[in-house]
């Protein structure tokens, strides 16, 4: 972090010079003062649900939302939505509906299930940035989960084209073994999701890539125990990367009050010694990067039954001060915050124009108060449930305005119309 002048030429940064470089004749001057310039960040895992559930969320408010909090592009999951984007038909009638809703760049995508292995490659030539997997039931019966030999048969031919392979990695059997308990107590629910679920299908996802030479990442990684196997298959060679959330990060199963399901997720927020775990495997490099898993539903599905309650939390516009007001805590820098939500994500998905605030990239940034704070109000959030977990908290990092491409789309909270285009893998 230093005082710069960032030259912008139409979308794209042409220099990074010195602060008191002496600009060009006839350029515009914006001047953030003592605020912090970062890449606009990157979220490579969110729920748009749009079409079939927008009732749920949809393009519009998600990408206001993420405009809100310093997010620049987005990937959006392949399921939730009706139809799921589990062929090329499909992919074509999410853009349809994305593209005059976008506020900030868009891609997607692609879904792997037991019965469209013959559409993956024809996915992977229209772009989508890979395949998202279940190895346990995903919550919706229209994108199932796989097996182990369903698993192998989609890593192979994702391996064939040198796709990449994400995955929710639950193992079914430890979930059905576990003990299941109705009702609004969090440790009941915490017990019918064990870490042995996750590290045992960690274990297997390492065993066929290994296999395989496949390349896998692994979604939303909740328990800690899992890193060192993480950590020995990649110095075996093995290619696996990891992405955390700002709820594990920032949330423990210690605070959950009884029947706030908001904070229900799968895998779940678990206990502060296993947070204080995940925040050393970004120290250490083993886990790569942290995004959202932004998965909103409408407010009646949020029942304070955690058995029953839908699974997911609402952090896009928020996730920024979140990560950074736990980061400050413990000794991290912005640099690294921005590491892990800005250029980690862009590189997994070869987004090369994103991330990073140098010369050929694109002119997206997020302009940040750091020092600054504010208390969460649900109603002042833009996605459109506005329930969240993170209600009341009072946390650090004001995004003052938001650049998409060279042009400002947010400043002090005001929102302009919709701007964002459509990506593609290589695009």
């Amino acid at each position: 972090m230093r005082p710069a002048s960032v030259a912008v030429a139409g979308e794209t940064i042409a220099a990074v010079l010195p602060y008191d470089a002496e600009p060009p004749a006839g350029a515009s001057v914006e001047d953030v003062g003592d605020h912090v310039l970062l890449p606009g960040l990157v979220d490579t895992h969110v729920h748009v649900n749009d079409p079939g559930r927008t009732e749920w969320e949809g393009f519009y408010t998600a990408t206001r939302a993420a405009a809100a909090g310093g997010i620049t592009t987005l990937l959006d999951m392949p399921l939730n939505s009706l139809p799921p984007t589990t062929t090329v038909g499909h992919l074509r009638t999410k853009q349809e509906v994305a593209r005059p809703k976008a506020h900030i760049d868009t891609g997607f995508w692609g879904g792997a299930i037991g019965s469209n292995l013959k559409d993956l490659r024809p996915l992977h030539d229209a772009g989508v940035f890979g395949f998202k997997c279940f190895l346990s039931p995903s919550g919706v019966e229209e994108f199932p989960e796989l097996d182990q030999e369903q698993l192998a048969r989609a890593m192979a031919e994702i391996a064939g084209f040198g796709g990449l392979l994400i995955v929710h990695a639950e193992d079914p059997h430890h979930l059905a073994a576990a003990p299941q308990k109705a009702g609004p107590q969090y440790a009941d629910f915490l017990a019918s999701r064990p870490r042995d679920a996750e590290n045992t299908a960690i274990e297997s996802l390492i065993g066929h890539a290994r296999r395989l030479g496949a390349r896998v990442h692994v979604l939303h990684l909740s328990s800690s125990d899992a890193l060192p196997m993480i950590a020995a298959a990649r110095r075996e060679g093995v290619r696996i990367t990891v992405e955390t959330c700002p709820h594990f990060l920032t949330l423990t199963a210690e605070e959950v009050p009884d029947g706030a399901t908001e904070f229900k997720c799968c895998p779940p927020i678990r206990e502060r010694e296993n947070q204080d775990a995940l925040w050393q495997g970004l120290a250490d490099g083993v886990i790569d990067c942290i995004v959202s898993d932004h998965s909103p539903c409408t407010t009646d599905l949020k029942t304070p039954d955690f058995a029953s309650a839908w699974g997911g939390i609402s952090s896009l516009q928020l996730g920024l001060p979140a990560i950074w007001t736990e980061a400050r805590k413990r000794g991290h820098s912005l640099e690294d915050v921005v590491r892990w939500m800005a250029a980690a994500p862009a590189a997994l998905a070869g987004l090369s124009r994103k991330g990073v605030i140098e010369a050929g990239r694109d002119a997206d940034f997020a302009v940040l108060a750091p020092d600054e704070t504010f208390t969460v109000d649900p109603a002042e959030l833009h996605h459109r449930n506005q329930v969240t977990a993170y209600a009341g908290k009072t946390l650090h990092g004001v995004v003052t305005a938001t650049w998409l491409r060279g042009r400002r789309i947010v400043e002090n909270g005001t929102l302009a119309a919709p701007s964002g285009r459509l990506l593609e893998r290589n695009n």
